[in-house]
């Protein structure tokens, strides 16, 4: 549908929609469900250069509002991606796809970076310095602006399709982050990222996650996301892409007139494998409701 079609670092979107990374696998198991060339693109699990494991479990606790994850990033490394899921990929999805990456050093992210670059379908290269559930890497990068500049500075020499920064919410100033991404290269900023959190069973006396903490995402961090999706979009002059706790309609709009260019689904694909799906085809109902002709004009 022409009104929902938008851009994001150049590169053209059917609609806004976009399943978030640890939420949709590599897609192809969605795609068993319905025609997930419906999305505007996805960005699929976050790789790393070795295969992960990932924390011991327990490492998934409900919340009210929303859970609490500490996965710590399982995925069988770069290579195996290139080799085995993403030709799954590419027989059911037609789109460019954004491509997440994390990692424990710059050279790193850096080589992982570079490796699926040379990828014919990675559209994006999603760069996520802002997982609070591994222990050093992911967010010791995305807390400091200058560490955070570091990783797009060696990202940005690798490649020239869009890089796209992945920031945490679990710091002070989040436009100074942003800034300094913006300032090292990148085209583009996605939040937010899991806000730390813990549980306690009242039974065993101990904390539910064997990782202790893990990251709350759903319904109720959407406030502090769109708070901060606001915030960065008057601070920088690249596009935003706004997550944390979307899952309708009315909440894509929302992030959209925060100023996001496009929108990222995490929990709710976990709670619902066809959230996605519902969102957009939902869409042209709300923007009839609240007079937005097409979703380029937010």
């Amino acid at each position: 549908m022409e009104r929902l079609k938008t851009e994001l670092c150049g590169i053209p979107l059917d609609n806004p929609v976009i399943p978030a990374s640890g939420t949709f696998g590599f897609g192809y198991e969605f795609a068993e469900l319905y025609d997930i060339n419906i999305l505007g693109t996805f960005s699929f699990k976050g790789t790393t250069r070795e295969p992960r494991f990932g924390n011991p479990t327990p490492r998934i606790a409900e919340c009210p509002a929303g859970m609490i994850n500490a996965v710590g990033l399982q995925n069988p490394g770069v290579e195996a991606v290139i080799r085995e899921e993403l030709p799954k990929l590419r027989k059911v999805f037609h789109k460019p796809v954004m491509a997440n990456v994390s990692g424990f050093s710059v050279a790193e992210y850096a080589e992982t970076c570079a490796m699926l670059a040379e990828e014919e379908q990675v559209g994006w290269l999603e760069v996520n310095v802002s997982c609070p559930n591994v222990h050093g890497g992911g967010m010791s990068f995305g807390t400091d602006p200058v560490a955070a500049a570091e990783v797009t500075r060696a990202v940005r020499k690798v490649t020239a399709k869009p890089v796209i920064l992945k920031l945490s919410p679990n710091v002070t100033d989040i436009c100074e982050i942003a800034k300094a991404c913006e300032g090292a290269g990148a085209d583009g900023i996605s939040l937010i990222n899991t806000l730390q959190g813990m549980r306690i069973d009242l039974k065993t006396r101990r904390p539910v996650l064997a990782n202790v903490m893990g990251g709350v995402s759903g319904p109720a961090v959407f406030p502090v996301a769109l708070r901060m999706v606001w915030q960065v979009c008057r601070a920088v002059k690249i596009p935003v892409v706004g997550m944390g706790g979307v899952s309708s309609p009315e909440d894509v709009l929302e992030m959209m007139m925060a100023g996001a260019a496009a929108v990222e689904v995490g929990a709710a694909n976990l709670r619902d494998p066809y959230a996605c799906k519902r969102i957009i085809e939902g869409l042209p109902a709300a923007m009839d409701k609240y007079r937005v002709q097409t979703i380029k004009e937010l």
